[in-house]
C-alpha cells in the first residue's frame, strides 16, 4: 500500500513538472516571438528617438532585407522605405493629402507596376534620425501603399551613403 502511494505521488509530481515545463516554454516563446520578431522585421525602429542632429544614421537591413525607418515630413511622423532607385521622395496620394502637400506639375514615373502620372511637390523638410534637409523634391504618386514613403534619390543624394555587412550608414557630406 505504502508502495501504491509513493508511486501516485510521484506521478502527481511528475505532471505538475510537466505542465510547468510546458507553461515556461509557452511563455518565453511567446515573449520570444514577440520582441524577437518585432526586432527583425523593424530593426530601426528607434532611430527616430536616439539620434543627435547631425549624427550619422545607422540603419539595418530588416527580415525582408530592405532599409526601413520611421522618419518626417515637415515635422509629421512617416515610415520610410530606402530606395536609391526612386528619382523623388515618392509620397502616397492618401498622405500626401493628410500632409496638406501641394500638388505641382503633372508627372510620368516608372514604377515596378510600369508607368504611373503623378504630380511633384515640395517638401519643406525632410529627417531621417538626426538628419534632416530643407526643400526636397518629392512625388505625390497614387496607387502606391497608404503608410509607406519612398526616400529616393532627390534626399539621399544629398547625403554621404556607406552600405557594409547589412548596414546603412548615412551622413551630411563633409564640407
Amino acid at each position: 500500500m505504502a508502495t501504491h502511494m509513493a508511486s501516485r505521488t510521484t506521478q502527481r509530481g511528475g505532471i505538475v513538472m510537466m505542465l510547468l515545463f510546458w507553461v515556461l516554454l509557452m511563455a518565453v516563446g511567446t515573449w520570444w516571438i514577440h520582441g524577437g520578431l518585432e526586432e527583425m522585421m523593424r530593426p530601426n525602429a528607434n532611430i527616430v528617438h536616439t539620434l543627435p542632429a547631425g549624427e550619422p544614421v545607422t540603419l539595418k537591413r530588416n527580415r525582408a532585407g530592405h532599409f526601413e525607418s520611421p522618419g518626417r515630413i515637415n515635422g509629421t511622423p512617416v515610415t520610410f522605405l530606402l530606395d536609391t532607385g526612386a528619382t523623388y521622395v515618392a509620397i502616397p496620394a492618401e498622405l500626401a493629402s493628410e500632409l496638406g502637400l501641394e500638388p505641382g506639375r503633372s508627372a510620368w514615373f516608372n514604377t515596378a507596376n510600369g508607368r504611373v502620372e503623378g504630380t511633384l511637390t515640395e517638401l519643406d523638410e525632410v529627417s531621417l534620425g538626426g538628419l534632416k534637409v530643407q526643400n526636397v523634391q518629392g512625388s505625390i504618386s497614387p496607387g502606391m501603399e497608404r503608410d509607406t514613403v519612398l526616400l529616393g534619390m532627390s534626399f539621399l543624394n544629398l547625403l554621404s551613403i556607406e552600405i557594409h555587412a547589412g548596414e546603412m550608414v548615412l551622413s551630411l557630406p563633409e564640407q
